[in-house]
């Protein structure tokens, strides 16, 4: 997890119509999405129909341009529904720990129920998003890797501002550490213990840590 903006931790009102944000600029993630957008029309098929089964996909480094993505698609969904479950599926290495705490707040935020399904790996600041799920209803399926540690740095200036940036990476590890802490149950002394060094466990040792409530193998498992 690295606390620099933009290095990868070592974004409701009246329901908007899908198909008039997806044409927006601010729905297209790059040029891929652009190219698919226009050629279905507008709008891809896979966006409507993310969008329609409640589903958020959190898929490779943590950003914020990753963030800005997840904070368009939840109010869209808030705002057709406030009640039905959205269920985040999460496959990341982590990366930018403001952008990981951002996402976090969010899924917190908003007013559906949220469970997360880890397909991959989940690991530093994927976790923050991985925790943001609903008691009960975190899971993952059965080749999940997940990864604890401590937050990291390439600190560049003076000595003054290297001493405010420790600082300052101390304060965020803190803020990891006790998400983790409550999320699982834990002492926060042997969560930190533990991410001196990168934590790796499986999905059924990550149950066992309390980070997933159930490993499961199909889609029925988590109803």
């Amino acid at each position: 997890m690295d606390v620099s903006r933009q290095s990868p931790l070592s974004a409701p009102h009246d329901p908007i119509p899908v198909e008039t944000l997806a044409a927006s600029d601010a729905w297209r993630l790059d040029d891929d999405d652009d190219k698919e957008q226009k050629r279905m029309g507008g709008t891809s098929y896979l966006e409507r129909h993310l969008i329609e089964s409640r589903t958020l996909l959190v898929s490779g480094p943590i950003t914020d341009r990753l963030a800005r993505h997840c904070a368009e698609r939840l109010f869209v969904m808030e705002a057709r529904d406030a009640e039905k479950p959205i269920t985040v599926i999460i496959n990341s290495p982590g990366g930018s720990a403001d952008s990981g705490f951002a996402i976090y707040d969010l899924l917190r935020f908003v007013r559906p129920p949220i469970r997360t399904v880890v397909n991959g790996l989940c690991a530093s600041a994927g976790i923050l998003v991985h925790l943001a799920g609903d008691r009960g209803s975190r899971f993952c399926l059965p080749e999940s890797r997940f990864m604890i540690h401590q937050p990291s740095t390439a600190g560049q200036g003076t000595a003054s501002d290297l001493d405010i940036t420790a600082r300052e990476v101390i304060k965020l590890r803190e803020r990891y550490v006790r998400i983790i802490a409550e999320g699982t149950g834990r002492d926060p002394e042997r969560i930190l213990e533990d991410a001196r060094r990168d934590f790796w466990l499986n999905g059924e040792e990550a149950k066992k840590y309390g980070l997933v409530d159930r490993v499961v193998r199909e889609r029925a498992e988590m109803e």
